[in-house]
């Protein structure tokens, strides 16, 4: 078989994006992987990962998953995917452990904003969600509202209050977890309060 073919082939199984890895499992010398990067057949996303030249069509969402598998989708990238805020961010918020290596999320063609979070607060509220037909993982809105409070001076003024009404108005809403979650992350005192004035206001 023609080694452009095996090539896009191994690429197109693996959703747009293959590492060096996948290619040498399907039989395709590393040698072969730098010749056609230099022929202008592939292009290098980072150190070890490889698109098609031809096909920028692969998504932010999919450079995401395959790229950071560990980063979590949280903070203001998780109340647009809520519909807590209408204000699409330039930059992916996202949220990953401490202990992972920063080299990690040199990623030139993803605009990212990272929220390093303790190990053992990590996986709290963790769960997944389709984002452009990429599974990804997300905090949940308890988890996400909870972080607004943590986050509070990183975030516009106005851009917290609207999260914090739309969540109020929000059928899905789970306040045991949302109390759960607030004392875990030390702002349950601002939560509750807050809260109490929104939900009998």
């Amino acid at each position: 078989m023609d080694i452009r073919k095996q090539v896009k082939e191994v690429i197109i199984r693996k959703g747009g994006i293959a590492k060096s890895a996948d290619f040498v499992a399907s039989g395709i010398r590393a040698v072969d992987v730098v010749k056609l990067c230099n022929a202008g057949f592939l292009a290098r996303v980072r150190h070890g990962y490889y698109e098609l030249a031809d096909k920028s069509s692969v998504s932010e969402e999919q450079l995401l998953a395959t790229l950071i598998p560990k980063g979590v989708v949280c903070v203001e990238s998780a109340l647009f995917h809520y519909g807590y805020s209408d204000f699409a961010p330039r930059k992916w918020s996202i949220a990953i452990p401490r202990s992972m290596s920063r080299t990690k999320l040199n990623v030139n063609i993803l605009a990212l904003k990272p929220y390093y979070i303790q190990s053992e607060l990590y996986e709290l509220g963790k769960t997944t969600d389709e984002f452009g037909g990429v599974t990804l993982p997300v905090y949940d809105r308890e988890r996400t509202i909870c972080d607004c409070f943590k986050y509070r001076s990183k975030l516009d003024r106005e851009i917290f209050n609207k999260a914090l009404n739309a969540y109020v108005n929000d059928s899905k809403k789970n306040l045991k977890n949302l109390s759960v979650y607030a004392k875990k992350l030390r702002v349950y005192k601002k939560v509750t309060e807050l809260m109490e004035v929104l939900l009998n206001g």
